[in-house]
């Protein structure tokens, strides 16, 4: 406990140095961001914010065209949880005979995808689990709070509820199990309760007919919930009066160096330069970052939602369930529900498989029977960039000016703007509000090498 509160005390006294040297410089320069999801684009609004001109590229038409645009729609730093956890290679074992899994594994042809499943492997323990579950929530509980001023600043709404997020228990061995992440919420200061079968309704009225299948819930009351996509379109809108310059419908072909710092990014032909450049393209990042020589262990992990139109209101949750059995999240709009969940590790893959739409339709009628109709055209998947540690890579890389904001797999909007707000400091040289140890794609080297294997050697 010394070493830690020392180990605080001398980043805060760094900190306060830098803050002190940096106080009379500005941020006068010109940086491209490659990607306009919900990390890209709240990047580009906090580095402009901070008097960057801005550069955003990317190939939809618009922002949150991907992975931000169905997701399950939580901003849940209370459930910041790695799946690399104790117990999980067995589970994944069983759920290869189930029907409705929450993981499936397609063989994608490549060596990466073993290499990225043996080093999730190597993070399936209790050390390591509690050294990611404390960087997830260092930077997911600072995101939230980044959030909320964000709204408050800017004005946004997208259907966003305060409400908290409930995990749900179906047997007692997920109740015996949720004592490892109360253990670190306790030790991080993160409100939780946890609750028996009899109190879930006072959270949730609407499971009091279903409470029989349940065993418990550990209940995230500061955890809150909207569409991902209003947010960031919304967001986009803000960030373009500050003068971020948002090119849709380009493609990156190419990222040019001289081995030392990115001297430009090829669009569609034309070599556009800045000063920085920021990859946030998720999954899709690191094949541009292997080019460069950064072997990044972001995987592609698939998942699925239906969104369904909400007309029973009484049979409707109030804010968002997290059901841990099946591993989909179910979450209340104004008018809409949003069910999500599930992963399937099987490369860029995006077919719509209707067995995962049956698992997600099964699981919303089980706990809220008759909340609404299952609507035909609401199928989505996207792909999600998961680290085999579950934290994201935020931070610079051996190229003096190319910068990294990937790998936040299903958390994406959880530590949106604090990731953007962080490296916004990072690039400006300016002390940033927390620590940003354990979070750069440096924790993946051993001796300088990139490995994609290498366990979280420290907190």
């Amino acid at each position: 406990m010394f070493a830690r509160l020392f180990g605080d005390f001398r980043w805060r006294l760094a900190a306060r140095l830098v803050s002190i040297a940096n106080a009379f410089r500005g941020l006068v320069m010109d940086v491209i961001v490659l990607g306009s999801g919900v990390v890209g684009t709240t990047t580009a609004y906090y580095l402009a914010a901070a008097g960057a001109r801005v550069t955003v590229i990317d190939r939809q038409t618009g922002p949150a065209l991907e992975t931000s645009y169905a997701n399950a729609g939580q901003v849940s730093p209370g459930y910041s949880t790695p799946w690399a956890a104790p117990g999980i290679p067995l589970k994944a074992a069983k759920w290869l005979f189930e029907k409705h899994a929450p993981l499936r594994i397609r063989p994608d042809g490549t060596l990466f995808q073993l290499r990225w499943m043996l080093s999730m492997l190597f993070n399936c323990t209790n050390s390591a689990y509690s050294i990611n579950k404390s960087r997830m929530l260092r930077i997911s509980e600072y995101s939230r709070d980044c959030l909320r001023s964000l709204r408050e600043v800017e004005g946004l709404a997208y259907e966003q509820r305060t409400g908290g997020t409930l995990q749900l228990f179906r047997t007692h061995k997920q109740v015996d199990a949720a004592a490892r992440d109360v253990e670190v919420l306790r030790e991080l200061g993160v409100a939780y309760e946890v609750l028996t079968p009899d109190e879930l309704q006072r959270v949730e009225p609407a499971l009091a007919r279903v409470k029989d299948h349940l065993t418990g819930g550990l209940h995230l009351p500061n955890d809150e919930t909207g569409d991902c996509y209003m947010f960031t379109t919304q967001l986009a809108e803000r960030a373009e009066r500050q003068g971020v310059k948002f090119m849709y419908g380009r493609n990156i072909t190419d990222v040019l160096t001289d081995g030392k710092r990115i001297s430009g990014v090829k669009v569609d032909g034309e070599v556009l330069h800045a000063d920085h450049y920021v990859m946030a393209m998720g999954s899709y990042s690191r094949e541009l970052l292997l080019r460069l020589g950064l072997d990044v262990p972001v995987y592609p992990v698939k998942g699925y939602s239906i969104t369904v139109p909400l007309e029973n209101r009484d049979a409707a949750p109030v804010s968002t369930i997290l059901d841990e059995t099946y591993k989909v999240a179910i979450t209340r709009f104004d008018q809409r529900i949003r069910v999500g969940g599930m992963a399937e590790l099987a490369g860029f893959d995006l077919e719509l498989r209707q067995g995962r739409r049956a698992t997600l339709e099964f699981v919303l009628q089980d706990l809220f029977p008759g909340v609404g109709p299952m609507a035909p055209d609401s199928f989505w998947t996207g792909l999600r960039p998961l680290t085999p540690d579950g934290t994201p890579i935020v931070g610079g890389t051996k190229l003096a000016n190319l910068w990294t904001n990937i790998g936040h797999g299903t958390l994406g909007w959880t530590m949106a703007c604090g990731s953007g707000k962080l490296l916004t400091s990072l690039i400006a040289g300016t002390a940033p509000e927390i620590d940003p140890s354990g979070l750069a794609v440096d924790r993946y080297t051993r001796s300088g090498t990139q490995t994609g294997l290498q366990v979280a050697p420290a907190a």
